[in-house]
């Protein structure tokens, strides 16, 4: 019997594939995927086909709400170097080795001009923002330099203030009225004026240097050394926005140019000065003055206890009083003082009586007039005015000086101001100015400055100590061998 078509491979009949089997003939069809109860699972296609797809596909592309990291990575990726891949039609295609792909190589080409080239094009674009910022701090740093913003700054006298100190130096430029100057004195002039000017100018200070080779007009009144009360007087009269003038002899050097006058001393004035001068009272001045006719302000040992009341601000050595250092405050009270100093029938009567001149001359006054006393205040001496040892000090049994807290320096303490009071008469002066500015550098060296300094000490310990390891030579080393 001849069939019409191809029968069905199933057992029972009918086609695996729906639609193949009539269902007019009454044969049973088999059920798609029937397999372990499966059947009719339309999940199982689905998902099939899904997987299908993601193997078979592309990915879609998704511009939108990417996230930030592939946004980040697509623009690193966009600064990186570039990349030569070749291809098999390429002349240096190796498909064994596969040598060349994906190496890098400058993209102007071969050579050592075009690698470098090349490879500082690429640093500098992927630094630039680095690149840019310190070039703005170098200009700013440059400027600020060039133009002291900083000094400006602190001297007005509504920010830092520093237009209120005048710093004022003696020096005899012209090389004195008695007598002339040599090479070292000149160096102590240099020395002295730098430090000074660079100190004022750091803070906004106003600095007077005092030349006092013109004033010959003292030398024939006997008051030549008088003349540093005239000077405050005309800086006053100078500068009248001013409130407190500072007064420094040539001989004075200062160790911490990084502090400020307003931080060392004016910030806490009560607590840097003391008005009863029983707490160190070398000259035995009885104090307060017993008067029945004195207010009591005036015979109170510590005045009326007022820091706005101090307008002169003085320290004491081993001898007495000591103006090498000071500071006199602009008031009515300043200006008689010193019209009363600068009498002439101190200095004409007195000026052989006292060795010191001026200094004996303050001394009188702050004995024989109670109501100065009310208006001075006292500092311990090495606040503003350090001795070296060879000053105001004491020998040991081997004629060493010996070291006094209240007078001497002391590099542990930083004290803030040398002066080399008396060096004239028997001392190098300019062999103590040495040391102490050799010493204030070596003291106020920045990180780097330390860095090097420890470097180069240590390389020349090392180089020192393999000089003491080498062998000594013998004696005929220099010459010949003689056989035996």
């Amino acid at each position: 019997m001849s069939l019409s078509r191809t029968p069905s491979p199933s057992l029972n009949g009918g086609w695996t594939s729906q639609g193949l089997t009539d269902s007019r003939t009454g044969s049973p069809s088999r059920r798609l995927y029937d397999m372990d109860g499966f059947a009719d699972n339309d999940a199982h296609w689905a998902a099939a086909r899904a997987k299908s797809q993601a193997i078979r596909g592309y990915p879609t592309i998704q511009t939108k709400n990417e996230g930030f990291f592939k946004r980040t990575s697509r623009h690193v990726s966009q600064v990186l170097p570039t990349f030569n891949s070749f291809s098999p039609q390429d002349k240096n295609w190796r498909d064994q080795e596969k040598l060349g792909r994906g190496r890098w190589h400058p993209a102007g080409g071969e050579g050592k001009f075009s690698t470098v080239r090349t490879f500082l094009g690429n640093f500098l674009r992927k630094f630039k923002f680095v690149f840019l910022v310190l070039g703005v701090v170098a200009i700013l740093t440059t400027a600020m330099s060039q133009a002291n913003i900083r000094g400006r700054y602190r001297g007005n006298s509504r920010l830092g203030g520093g237009s209120k100190f005048v710093i004022i130096l003696a020096a005899n430029e012209g090389g004195g009225v008695m007598d002339w100057k040599g090479p070292k004195e000149w160096a102590i002039e240099r020395d002295s004026v730098r430090n000074k000017r660079l100190y004022a100018e750091r803070w906004g200070y106003n600095l007077e240097i005092a030349d006092m080779s013109t004033k010959k007009r003292y030398a024939h009144e006997w008051r030549e050394s008088w003349e540093k009360v005239d000077v405050i007087r005309n800086c006053m009269a100078k500068y009248p926005k001013a409130e407190w003038f500072w007064w420094l002899d040539l001989n004075t050097f200062i160790m911490e140019p990084s502090i400020s006058l307003q931080k060392h001393i004016f910030d806490s004035l009560e607590e840097t000065t003391y008005r009863d001068i029983n707490h160190y009272n070398p000259l035995n001045i009885t104090h307060p003055p017993q008067s029945g006719f004195l207010d009591p302000v005036s015979r109170s040992p510590t005045g009326d206890n007022l820091t706005s009341s101090i307008d002169l601000i003085i320290s004491q050595d081993c001898g007495g009083f000591n103006l090498g250092s000071f500071f006199v405050r602009r008031s009515a009270w300043s200006d008689r003082l010193l019209d009363i100093w600068w009498d002439p029938v101190l200095y004409e009567q007195k000026h052989m009586a006292w060795e010191h001149k001026e200094q004996d001359a303050l001394e009188h006054l702050y004995t024989a007039q109670p109501h100065i006393r009310t208006h001075v205040a006292f500092v311990e001496q090495r606040k503003i005015n350090s001795f070296p040892l060879a000053a105001c000090g004491k020998q040991g049994a081997m004629g060493e000086d010996l070291f006094d807290d209240r007078f001497h320096y002391n590099a542990l303490d930083r004290d803030f101001l040398v002066n080399m009071a008396g060096c004239e008469w028997g001392r190098d002066c300019w062999g103590e100015m040495y040391k102490f500015r050799e010493l204030s550098n070596k003291l106020n060296r920045n990180l780097w400055q330390r860095l090097l300094d420890w470097r180069k000490d240590r390389f020349g310990r090392r180089l020192s100590q393999d000089v003491k390891e080498q062998p000594e030579l013998p004696a005929n080393a220099g010459g010949k061998v003689r056989r035996r």
